[in-house]
C-alpha cells in the first residue's frame, strides 16, 4: 500500500507549519554535523595527548562511548550542540586552530596553558556566544584581533604570559558584560584606551608587565569611568605623570599597582579616602614629599609599599607598621 501526500489538502497555516519543522530538523542536523566535523579537524590537528582521550566519530558521545574529554554538550531539539571546549595543560603545539570558530555555540574555550603558536584568528569574532575565553600561557603573537570587541556575551578575557604585541584595541571597549581583563605578561604597546573605562562590569584590569605608556589621568579622563572595578594592575611598565586626584573617584578601587614605572609627585591625599582600598604598591617610580596623614588612619588598608622612591625622610609613625611595607632607607612623616 502506497501512501503520497496531496499538499492541496493541507491548510496553508499548516503547510507553513510542516516546513518550518522540516527545514528546522534539516538545520539542526547541519549544524549539528558542522560541529562534528569542526571537532574532528581539531581533533587532527592535536597532538596525542588529546586524541587518546578523543575516541569515538561523535565529540558528544553516542550512547555506547562518553563524550570527549574537555567538550561539553547541550541539547537542542534532537540534535546536541558543543557548549564548552576546555582542552588545557596538554602541551598543544602548534597554530591556534581556526576550525574552533566553527563552533558557533561555544560559550567557554579554554585552552590556556598550552604551546599555541601565531596570531588568533579574526574569525574568534563569529563566537558570539562566547562569556570566556582564556587562552593564557601560550606562545601566542602578533596583535589582538579587534574582531574579540564583537563577542558581545564576554565575561572573562584571560590573554596574559603570551607575546602579543602592538596596541590594547580599543573595541574591547565593546564588551558590556565584560569583568575579568587579564592582558599581563606581554609585549603590548602604546596607550590604555580611555574607552575601556566605559565598561561598566569591569573589576578586574590587569595591564601589567608590558610596555605600555601613558599617564593615570589620560586613562580616567572619561566622567563616570570604571565604576565597578576593584582591582587595578598598571605595574612594570613606563607609565609617567602623577597620580590625579581624580583617581579616587574610583570608589570601589580595593587594589592599585603601580610599581616599577617612572611616575612621579606628590601622592593626593584623596586617595587615602577610597573607602575600601586594601593594597596600595606605589614602589620603584620616582614619587616625593610625604605620605598624607589620612593614610594613617584608613580603616581598610594593609599594605603599602613605597620603597624606590624620593619621599621626604622623617619619623615612621607608630602606628603605621602593620600597615606599610617598607625599606630601611624610606622614611614617612
Amino acid at each position: 500500500m502506497s501512501f503520497s501526500l496531496n499538499l492541496s489538502s493541507i491548510p496553508f497555516m499548516g503547510l507553513l507549519f510542516l516546513l518550518f519543522h522540516i527545514m528546522g530538523r534539516s538545520l539542526l542536523w547541519f549544524f549539528g554535523n558542522f560541529a562534528v566535523k569542526a571537532l574532528n579537524e581539531i581533533k587532527a590537528s592535536l597532538g596525542w595527548r588529546v586524541v587518546y582521550a578523543w575516541v569515538g566519530d561523535d565529540p558528544c558521545g553516542d550512547g555506547d562511548l562518553p563524550p570527549w574529554s574537555g567538550v561539553t554538550c547541550s541539547t537542542v531539539g534532537d540534535y546536541r550542540v558543543v557548549t564548552e571546549l576546555e582542552v588545557y595543560a596538554v602541551s598543544i603545539v602548534g597554530p591556534f586552530p581556526t576550525a574552533v570558530t566553527s563552533l558557533l555555540d561555544l560559550t567557554r574555550l579554554d585552552l590556556h596553558n598550552n604551546k599555541l603558536t601565531g596570531p588568533i584568528p579574526p574569525q574568534i569574532g563569529r563566537l558570539k556566544r562566547l562569556k570566556i575565553l582564556n587562552l593564557r600561557w601560550n606562545k601566542l603573537q602578533d596583535a589582538i584581533p579587534p574582531e574579540i570587541g564583537e563577542l558581545k556575551s564576554l565575561t572573562h578575557l584571560y590573554l596574559s604570559f603570551n607575546n602579543f604585541k602592538g596596541e590594547i584595541p580599543k573595541e574591547l571597549a565593546n564588551l558590556p558584560d565584560l569583568r575579568y581583563l587579564y592582558l599581563h605578561e606581554n609585549r603590548l604597546t602604546g596607550r590604555i584606551p580611555p574607552e575601556l573605562g566605559t565598561l561598566q562590569n569591569l573589576r578586574h584590569m590587569d595591564v601589567g608587565n608590558n610596555h605600555l605608556v601613558g599617564t593615570i589621568r589620560e586613562l580616567i579622563r572619561i566622567e563616570g569611568c570604571f565604576p565597578a572595578l576593584r582591582n587595578l594592575y598598571l605595574n612594570n611598565n613606563y607609565f609617567t605623570g602623577g597620580i590625579p586626584a581624580q583617581l579616587a573617584n574610583l570608589s570601589s578601587l580595593e587594589i592599585l599597582y603601580l610599581s616599577h614605572n617612572k611616575m612621579s609627585g606628590v601622592i593626593p591625599s584623596s586617595i587615602a579616602h577610597i573607602p575600601k582600598l586594601t593594597y596600595l604598591y606605589l614602589d620603584h617610580n620616582q614619587f616625593s614629599g610625604r605620605i598624607p596623614e589620612p593614610f594613617y588612619k584608613h580603616q581598610f588598608l594593609k599594605e603599602m609599599y613605597i620603597e624606590g622612591n624620593a619621599f621626604r625622610p622623617g619619623v615612621k609613625p607608630i602606628g603605621l607598621h602593620k600597615v606599610l611595607e617598607v625599606s630601611d632607607a624610606d622614611f614617612l612623616v
